[in-house]
C-alpha cells in the first residue's frame, strides 16, 4: 500500500532510541524526508547516518524539548532546511514515577516541561507551517497509564493525561485547516530505558522482558517498531479521516478503550 508519504517532511522528537528512532526510520523508508532531534548530538548523528545508509533523507539537531528556545529553534530549523513541514511526532519523554509523598515540585515541573510544554511548543511552532500548505498531521505519544493511572504512577501519568487533552483540543481547533491530531498510547515496549535498568540490576534483557511480558495479555513485551507502524499509519493518507482519537498499542494491557 502506498501511504502517500513520499516527499512529505516528518519531524520526530526524541528520535535516537526506541519508538522515536523506529518511527523516523519507517517514515524514511516510506519516502518521507525526516527531521529528528534529541539532547545528545552523538545519538542524533548516529540516527541520521542510519537513515541515510538505508537510502533515506534526514536532518538532525541537538535540542532539549524541555527548553522553549530549543523547541522553537528546532522546528524553525526544519522548516528552513526543507522548506515545509507536514508531520510532527511529539515523542520526547522519559518515564518518571514515584511515591506521591516522596516526589518533589521540581520533579513534577521537569516532567511537565519535557512532555507537556515540549509538545505544546513544537505544535505551536509547527502548525503555522502546516496551515500554509493546506494541512498536516500531529501525533502525540502518551501511555495507557494516562487513561488508567495506578498507585505511584505520577508524574508521568499526569503529564501523559495532559497529552490526551492536548490531542483532543488541537484536533477540534485545527480540523478546519485539515490538520489531523491523534495520540498513540503505548504500554510496555522494549526501550533503551528498560535496557539500562536491566544492566544496572545485573539482569539480562531477555530475562527482564520475559518477566515483564507475563503481565501482558498477548504474552510478550512489544517492539518499538510495532508502535512506529501505528504512528506512521496515522500520519499517512490511509488515515485521512482519523483525528482526535487515541490508539492503544499495549498488547491488550489496558482495561479501557
Amino acid at each position: 500500500m502506498d501511504l502517500g508519504l513520499k516527499g512529505k517532511v516528518a519531524v520526530v522528537t526524541g528520535a535516537t532510541d526506541g519508538i522515536g528512532r523506529a518511527a523516523a526510520m519507517l517514515f524514511a523508508k516510506e519516502g518521507a524526508k525526516v527531521a529528528i532531534c534529541a539532547r545528545k548530538i552523538e545519538g542524533v548523528n548516529a540516527t541520521v547516518e542510519a537513515i541515510r545508509k538505508a537510502g533515506g533523507e534526514a536532518f538532525g539537531m541537538a535540542a532539549d524539548m524541555s527548553k522553549a528556545a530549543d523547541a522553537e529553534k528546532f522546528i524553525e530549523g526544519v522548516a528552513k532546511h526543507y522548506g515545509r513541514l507536514d508531520i510532527l511526532v511529539n515523542n520526547a519523554g522519559t518515564s518518571m514515577r514515584g511515591g506521591f509523598l516522596e516526589l518533589t515540585d521540581a520533579q513534577y515541573k521537569d516532567d511537565l516541561e519535557l512532555k507537556v510544554f515540549g509538545a505544546i511548543r513544537c505544535a505551536r511552532a509547527a502548525i503555522p507551517h502546516m496551515k500554509k500548505q493546506g494541512g498536516g498531521s500531529i501525533v502525540n505519544l502518551t501511555t495507557v497509564g494516562a487513561k488508567q493511572p495506578g498507585a505511584g504512577s505520577m508524574p508521568t501519568t499526569m503529564s501523559r493525561a495532559a497529552g490526551l487533552v492536548l490531542t483532543k483540543s488541537l484536533s477540534k481547533e485545527f480540523a478546519k485547516d485539515n490538520i489531523l491530531v491523534n495520540t498513540v498510547s503505548v504500554g510496555v515496549l522494549k526501550s533503551g530505558q528498560h535496557n539500562r535498568r536491566a544492566a544496572a540490576s545485573g539482569v539480562s534483557q531477555d530475562d527482564m522482558y520475559a518477566k515483564m511480558g507475563k503481565d501482558v495479555p498477548i504474552g510478550r513485551v512489544g517492539e518499538a517498531e510495532e508502535a512506529a507502524n501505528v504512528i506512521v499509519f496515522l500520519c499517512s493518507g490511509a488515515a485521512s479521516y482519523v483525528t482526535g482519537t487515541a490508539v492503544n498499542v499495549d498488547g491488550g494491557t489496558s482495561n479501557v478503550l
